[in-house]
């Protein structure tokens, strides 16, 4: 589902359906002229009006030019962490919203912390119903999802050596999908010691403590006022890594795109001859600083 506005060959406004499903989601319903408002209002204010508006011509596709993800509103606050902190701005109220928003100071109680801007993304493995423990943490510096190349275009991507328009290279021994079947770049592993930031934009926002990492990359971890992990965790954003399975081939070739979008909260698809490990996914808007 995709809502698009044109003149002529100019693309002027597109909205994907994340976006559209912002406005569609249960706690919308009833309020959905109170979720727009939010919505349009918070990305005019502190994003501008590039933040939800493309202006840009029709190309032709090609090897030498990927055709772009589904995903068309693209911020520099990123798109999952914009739609994510708009709908749930009516559910966690004004006060609560301001505070897990990355934007200036406006309502950040984080004394010793700095608002982030983008905001950042976490790959988390670990118990989501645990408050701490052990586990693998990865970083995106930018949001991934814009940045993908659709399965379809996984031949092309190929013809380009592995490198994709967003100048990140696909390695195919250790590979990623989020929730509408886009080939991710692979987050940065380990990411760094210290204190952060984080939420899953609906009810929870508070401190992560991450160690340094073991010989293994292992890391612990910690949240705070009793949080677990599931309660930071954007529901709506899922990622999954995919390896080679004993004997088989693995590629994007063997995934179906009828198997997206996957349902928030749910796992993503198998995919024959490779090993499948989903991870969480947060939203870091804050460092220790």
């Amino acid at each position: 589902l995709k809502l698009q506005v044109s003149i002529g060959s100019a693309s002027l406004l597109s909205l994907d359906s994340p976006a559209l499903a912002v406005f569609m989601a249960p706690h919308c319903r009833a309020a959905r002229g109170a979720c727009l408002i939010v919505g349009v209002v918070v990305l005019l204010a502190y994003g501008g009006a590039g933040s939800f508006v493309s202006f840009a011509a029709q190309r032709g596709g090609g090897a030498a030019a990927l055709e772009p993800p589904a995903a068309a509103v693209v911020s520099d606050l990123g798109r999952r962490a914009m739609l994510g902190l708009a709908a749930a701005a009516p559910v966690l109220g004004a006060q609560q919203a301001a505070q897990a928003m990355p934007f200036g100071n406006m309502g950040w109680k984080w004394t010793g912390f700095k608002p982030i801007r983008p905001i950042q993304f976490l790959a988390a493995l670990a118990d989501p119903q645990a408050n701490s423990g052990t586990g693998t943490w990865g970083i995106w510096p930018l949001d991934p999802g814009p940045r993908g190349v659709m399965l379809r275009n996984y031949p092309d991507l190929k013809n380009r050596g592995g490198v994709a328009p967003a100048n990140w290279k696909f390695d195919d021994s250790d590979w990623w999908l989020e929730e509408h079947g886009l080939i991710m770049e692979k987050p940065d592993f380990p990411m760094a010691a210290g204190r952060y930031v984080v939420t899953g934009a609906r009810e929870v926002t508070t401190i992560l403590t991450v160690g340094a990492p073991d010989a293994s990359g292992q890391q612990s971890w910690s949240l705070g006022d009793g949080a677990k992990l599931l309660d930071v965790t954007h529901l709506p954003c899922r990622s999954a890594r995919y390896t080679p399975g004993a004997g088989g081939a693995c590629t994007p070739t063997q995934a179906s795109q009828s198997n997206f979008p996957v349902t928030p909260g749910g796992p993503m698809p198998d995919v024959p001859g490779c090993n499948r490990q989903d991870y969480s996914v947060l939203f870091i808007i804050g460092v220790e600083g």
